[in-house]
C-alpha cells in the first residue's frame, strides 16, 4: 500500500472538488423518504452522470469513468466534504451494480447499468421477510418456471426505497423442495408489473423509506434471471459483501461526521466542563474515523492487487455501525436536553441534523445484517470456531 497519492490522482480530486463545489445544491434537499424529496434527489442523480460523477469506478460505457477504487475513495471524499445530496440510488449503484459486474450478462449489463447510473432507473432492495429477516435463509416467497418467466408469489418486508423506486432485487425460493441457503435465485423485478402491489411503511417520524412488497403470480422473463437458477444465495452473498465492505459505507461519511463532532465540541465548551469524558469520547470518534479510512485504503489497495474482501467484510460492518453510533451518542450528549428538539425549535440552538442522525445511527447494528450475525460469521470463517 503506497501511502501518498500520485499526481494523477490529486488532479481527479481538483477536478471533482471543482465541479462538486460548482454543482452541489446550495440548499439542503428534501428527504428522500418523501415523494418531493425523491424526486429532487433523482434530479440530482441525473446531474451527478450528466457530469461523469454517477459512479466512477465503473467502465465508461456503464456511465463511469474507469477510475480505480482509490480514486473513487478519493471522490467520496470530496462528496462528502462538500455536503452533497445522499444516493437516492445508494441500492442501485453501490449494490446492484456491482453484482452485475460480477455475475451479470454482457446484455444485462448493457441494459441496466446505463439507466441506473443515469439515476432513470432507481432500485429498492428485497430480501428481508416476515420471517426471514436477517436469516435470509428462511425466506419463502417462491418463484417456478413457466415458459419464457417465472412466476412469483409471496412477500417481502422492510424493502429500502420500495414506495418509490423503479426496480427491485430481491431473492426467491426455486426449488419448492429446498431448504436453507440451497434452491435460492436472485432476480430482478419491474415495480410496476401486473401483480405487484407496494404498500409504504410509516416511520415514526411519519416518512416512508420503507416499504412492503407483494407478489400475487407475478411474471418474471427468464433473462431478469441474476445468475444461475438456484444460486442465488451465492449472488446474494456477493452484495450482501458490497454493503457491508466498501461500497455503500465510504469512511469518507465517517470522516464527515468526526469533523462535525470536533466543531460542536468547540462550540459547546461548558458540556465538556460538564463531562470532562466527553473530550476523550471524540477524540476516540475522530481516531476510529481516520482509522477505518485508512483500513480501507488497504483493502482498496488488495482488490486492486487482485485480492478479494470476503468474510472480512462482516468486521467492516460491526466497526462502522458501532462507531457511527457512538460519535451520534457523544453529539447527544454534547448537546445535553437540546439534543432532543427539532432543528426548527425555538430553543433548538446549534442542533443542526444530530437528532436525524443519531435515529439513523440506531438502525446501523441491525440492517446491512445484525451485528450479531456478523460476529457469528467471523467467529465462524475468520476465527475458525465451531458453529454454537
Amino acid at each position: 500500500m503506497d501511502l501518498d497519492y500520485t499526481q494523477q490522482q490529486r488532479a481527479f480530486r481538483v477536478e471533482a472538488r471543482e465541479w462538486l463545489e460548482a454543482n452541489v445544491p446550495a440548499q439542503a434537499l428534501q428527504s428522500m423518504d418523501t415523494e418531493q424529496g425523491f424526486a429532487a434527489h433523482r434530479e440530482w442523480e441525473t446531474k451527478l452522470n450528466e457530469g461523469g460523477w454517477a459512479m466512477v469506478s465503473w467502465p465508461v460505457e456503464y456511465g463511469g469513468r474507469g477510475v480505480d477504487l482509490i480514486e473513487w475513495l478519493i471522490f467520496e471524499e470530496e462528496y462528502y466534504r462538500a455536503g452533497a445530496p445522499g444516493r437516492v440510488n445508494q441500492n442501485g449503484i453501490f449494490l446492484l451494480g456491482p453484482t452485475l459486474m460480477e455475475f451479470g450478462s454482457d446484455e444485462q449489463k448493457a441494459r441496466f447499468l446505463p439507466p441506473m447510473a443515469a439515476g432513470i432507473d432507481v432500485w429498492a432492495q428485497g430480501w428481508s421477510e416476515p420471517n426471514a429477516g436477517s436469516d435470509m435463509a428462511a425466506i419463502r416467497t417462491t418463484a417456478f418456471r413457466d415458459g419464457d418467466h417465472y412466476v412469483v408469489n409471496g412477500q417481502k418486508t422492510w424493502c429500502s426505497r420500495a414506495v418509490w423506486a423503479d426496480w427491485i432485487f430481491c431473492i426467491f425460493r426455486t426449488d419448492p423442495d429446498s431448504e436453507r441457503h440451497r434452491g435460492l435465485s436472485f432476480m430482478l423485478v419491474p415495480l410496476d408489473a401486473e401483480g405487484v402491489q407496494v404498500r409504504a411503511i410509516e416511520q415514526l417520524d411519519g416518512e416512508t423509506g420503507f416499504a412492503e412488497v407483494f407478489f400475487d403470480n407475478v411474471r418474471v422473463p427468464v433473462d431478469q434471471l441474476l445468475g444461475e437458477e438456484g444460486g442465488g444465495w451465492k449472488v446474494a452473498m456477493s452484495t450482501a459483501g458490497f454493503e457491508r465492505g466498501l461500497m455503500l459505507r465510504s469512511p469518507a461519511r465517517y470522516q464527515a461526521t468526526a469533523r462535525k463532532l470536533v466543531a460542536l465540541l468547540r462550540d459547546n465548551p461548558e458540556a465538556a466542563q460538564r463531562d470532562p469524558t466527553l473530550g476523550d469520547r471524540v477524540i476516540r470518534g475522530w481516531m476510529q474515523a481516520e482509522a477505518y479510512a485508512l483500513q480501507t485504503y488497504r483493502t482498496a489497495s488488495r482488490i486492486i492487487g487482485g485480492g478479494s474482501i470476503g468474510a472480512e467484510s462482516s468486521l467492516n460492518k460491526i466497526f462502522w455501525s458501532e462507531m457511527d453510533l457512538a460519535m451520534h451518542e457523544t453529539a447527544m450528549a454534547l448537546l445535553g436536553p437540546r439534543a432532543e428538539l427539532l432543528p426548527t425549535a425555538r430553543a433548538a440552538g446549534d442542533v443542526g441534523d444530530w437528532l436525524d442522525g443519531f435515529q439513523f445511527a440506531l438502525a446501523g447494528p441491525i440492517y446491512a445484517g445484525t451485528n450479531e450475525i456478523q460476529r457469528n460469521i467471523a467467529a465462524e470463517r475468520l476465527l475458525g470456531l465451531p458453529r454454537g
